[in-house]
């Protein structure tokens, strides 16, 4: 016995494509908005405040990115 399976790959419409990259955007702008402000608050602590945390000051752009984009 032989059947026959028509099922196609769902296309996404433009708008649905649309609508995709702007979220991507959106969220893009999100990280980068985390990113500038962890930066900008761990930068305006003392060296010795963020020697209490543990942090080196070189480390504060690798500690933003986590926070960020959680790498």
């Amino acid at each position: 016995m032989g059947y026959v399976n028509s099922t196609r790959a769902a296309s996404s419409s433009f708008p649905d494509r649309i609508s995709a990259v702007a979220n991507s955007i959106q969220g893009a702008l999100a990280r980068r908005r985390m990113f500038n402000q962890t930066a900008r608050e761990l930068n305006a602590l003392t060296d010795r405040e963020l020697a209490d945390l543990g942090i080196d000051r070189s480390s504060i752009r690798e500690i933003a990115m986590q926070a960020a984009c959680g790498r």
